[in-house]
């Protein structure tokens, strides 16, 4: 089974705050996804450039399809950027990891998530989209998802209705499954009514955190937020932090604990946790083994700054996630 994600396509501008005062000031809210102006993000651009900063490529989609590729399965991309220097940045990285890249350019800046580590490893996104904003409905291709079996959407572009909405059916027509991360809870809330049809009417496979869950269910609790999503599609997964992870589907149930490791930086902690468990469910594992290498994508990336996971790590990773899908 092949997968394909769709996403925004951004560059990770990253920094260790030392206190979360900053975020006050920037009005970001903490944990949150906060979409941001050009200008802000330039004044933004020009607090970091005194400190120390970290730079990846980012945006939720891409870090699950960088996560797959460096697995070894060879996942494509869908996404826009901007002809400059952070474009070029993002192409570079995807063809050196081996993600077969789609990426529309544009005359408009590259987009930027400014993400702000707290000191107890939590992010916060203060994220000028640029390039990536201007992914419209027509720019979709049916022949994109050609050779796919599954189509992970971050939630992100659920905001944009018309192109979501195309993506969803052409990659129907062409016969793929669909998986959805549903990004944020502020998102979550602030579109709800279109995310819960979007749900029922495609998607195959949702997974969320704690919070997104309670937000796409009205405050309802793990235990009983992932009754009411695996009612509305074939397979939920909430991921819990510390707590572990649930999976359920119309035939089968799963509990998983977390690894209890030093927190660095959370950062692409929930899409990592989605390329290990897409990666073992593209190979026919049970629901347990899918959140047993979802953990361990996890448990690795939040003991780093960003994604940049070194050679010997994902070696180790490839080995550890193979032995448990084939046992």
């Amino acid at each position: 089974m092949k997968i394909i994600g769709i996403g925004n396509a951004l560059v990770d501008t990253l920094v260790v705050l030392e206190n979360d005062g900053v975020l006050t000031e920037l009005g970001l809210m903490r944990g949150g996804m906060s979409l941001i102006s050009e200008d802000k993000h330039h004044s933004i651009e020009q607090m970091l450039a005194q400190g120390q900063t970290y730079r990846s490529t980012g945006g939720s989609a891409g870090n699950t399809m960088l996560a797959l590729a460096k697995l070894g399965a060879k996942p494509g991309f869908i996404g826009r950027v901007g002809m400059d220097e952070n474009g070029v940045f993002f192409q570079k990285n995807a063809q050196e990891v081996g993600m077969d890249a789609r990426l529309i350019s544009s005359n408009e800046a590259t987009g930027v998530a400014n993400t702000f580590i707290s000191t107890d490893g939590e992010r916060t996104f203060g994220t000028f989209l640029g390039a990536a904003a201007g992914l419209q409905a027509d720019d979709v291709r049916k022949e994109w998802f050609q050779g796919y079996d599954l189509l992970h959407i971050e939630g992100y572009l659920v905001q944009n209705h018309a192109l979501i909405l195309r993506v969803a059916q052409l990659a129907k027509e062409a016969g793929l499954l669909l998986s959805l991360d549903l990004a944020s809870y502020n998102v979550v809330a602030s579109d709800l009514a279109f995310m819960r049809q979007l749900v029922e009417d495609y998607i195959d496979i949702v997974l969320a955190n704690e919070e997104e869950a309670a937000a796409f269910t009205s405050g309802k609790c793990p235990e009983e937020a992932i009754l009411e999503i695996a009612s509305m599609t074939k397979v939920a997964v909430i991921k819990m932090g510390s707590k572990g992870s649930i999976a359920m589907s119309s035939m089968d149930y799963a509990i998983a604990t977390a690894g209890h490791v030093e927190v660095a930086d959370t950062t692409a902690a929930g899409d990592f946790f989605a390329g290990g468990f897409l990666y073992a469910f593209a190979q026919g594992a049970t629901l347990q083994k899918c959140l047993h290498c979802g953990t361990l994508l996890a448990t690795c990336v939040i003991q780093v700054i960003g994604t940049c996971l070194n050679e010997n790590t994902w070696k180790d990773l490839r080995e550890a996630t193979d032995k448990v899908v084939k046992n």
